[in-house]
């Protein structure tokens, strides 16, 4: 769940309905050259993710900085994609430049599919656009009653411990599991002390960055509060923040990713070869094919209730388990709307008078 600290403060909320979200967005898409169900695969999976209140990675921040892409020509809004390599449980995919937020429910389909046939099914994608929050598409599998695990390897902003300049990217890693009566599991967390996107939000609201999260531009972590206003000032810190706080461990799982998105795809990392693109592992297991899917849901929910109901420590309100706060969100949103900042609004007012589009329909 994101920080209070991150939120889009009451003043400067406007409400959207997700319906008038999702319709926006896809044409925003369609207008850009997408066909129409990729344009509709699009505004799915930024308007979920708006939903489950991951602003860092809804329209916010990733829509605009799609379309200023597409109009330079670094996505190829073309259907498609070129099958590289193929067994019956795996895949390799160069997507050509297409955004990853189509490429990836894709991905996850095939990969749900091989699943089906031979119980696991792993699909790795290169050479794509963003993918946006990977939780996403580790929640497709979990939907079909199996569990989904994605990485990601892309970017050049974070610093290894010890080093002094960013070799990796922040690296996510998503996996989520169904359950019977309890809300699903999902996990989607950065490898870094601090999503990118967090950096960009905490500049819109003027929040300033917590000790640990983020570096001086000789990979010196910074270990006091520090207001942000240019994104350009500080490189990021490995999950952990320094080495005496685990920042090792952070490393560690960003070259995880690394291997299992980008080299086990035949690709090179971007460390090696800057601007060359996100590349994604997905993997559905289906339960099925290890244990019965009943028992499975059964202890899930065993485990998730009692970690629901586990008794909080002095001063907080309730125990959380990854994906509870989520499916909350969903709930309350699709109730009473979504909350984007004004200064959103504002970039959608330009973006649809300059594409000829009604205006984006709020709430209030």
């Amino acid at each position: 769940m994101i920080l209070e600290r991150f939120k889009v403060p009451e003043k400067d909320q406007v409400l959207v309905d997700d319906a008038a979200l999702r319709r926006t967005v896809t044409q925003i898409f369609e207008k850009l050259g997408v066909s129409p169900d990729d344009a509709a695969e699009a505004g799915e999976v930024l308007t979920m993710t708006d939903l489950r209140g991951v602003e860092t990675h809804g329209v916010s921040n990733m829509l605009r900085a799609y379309v200023r892409d597409y109009k330079a020509g670094k996505l190829d809004p073309r259907p498609g994609w070129r099958m590289v390599r193929e067994s019956p449980g795996t895949a390799v995919i160069d997507a050509e430049r297409r955004l990853g937020i189509i490429i990836g429910p894709k991905a996850m389909r095939l990969a749900v599919e091989k699943a089906r046939r031979v119980g696991v099914g792993v699909v790795t994608v290169f050479n794509s656009g963003h993918f946006g929050a990977i939780g996403h598409f580790a929640m497709q599998a979990a939907e079909q009653n199996m569990v989904g695990v994605c990485f990601t390897g892309a970017g050049l902003s974070v610093v290894p411990t010890f080093a002094s300049k960013p070799l990796l990217g922040t690296n996510p890693i998503a996996l989520a599991a169904p359950a019977r009566h309890e809300a699903p599991m999902l996990f989607d967390a950065a490898t870094s002390a601090i999503a990118g996107n967090k950096i960009r939000l905490a500049m819109r609201v003027g929040s300033p960055l917590l000790p640990g999260w983020v570096t001086d531009k000789d990979g010196t972590p910074i270990m006091e509060e520090k207001p942000i206003f240019d994104r350009d000032d500080v490189y990021q810190a490995p999950l952990g923040g320094t080495r005496e706080q685990g920042s090792h461990k952070g490393y560690g799982f960003a070259l995880m990713a690394e291997v299992l998105s980008t080299v086990l795809s035949g690709a090179l990392p971007t460390m090696l070869v800057p601007g060359s693109g996100s590349k994604n592992h997905f993997a559905a297991y289906n339960i099925e094919a290890f244990t019965d899917l009943e028992q499975f849901k059964d202890t899930m929910d065993t485990m998730l209730r009692t970690l629901r109901t586990a008794k909080p420590a002095a001063g907080q309100e309730r125990v959380l388990y990854p994906g509870l706060s989520e499916a909350e969100e969903i709930q309350h949103r699709r109730a009473h709307g979504i909350p984007l900042h004004k200064e959103v609004i504002q970039w959608f007012a330009e973006c649809t008078s300059e594409f000829g589009l009604a205006p984006l329909v709020t709430m209030r």
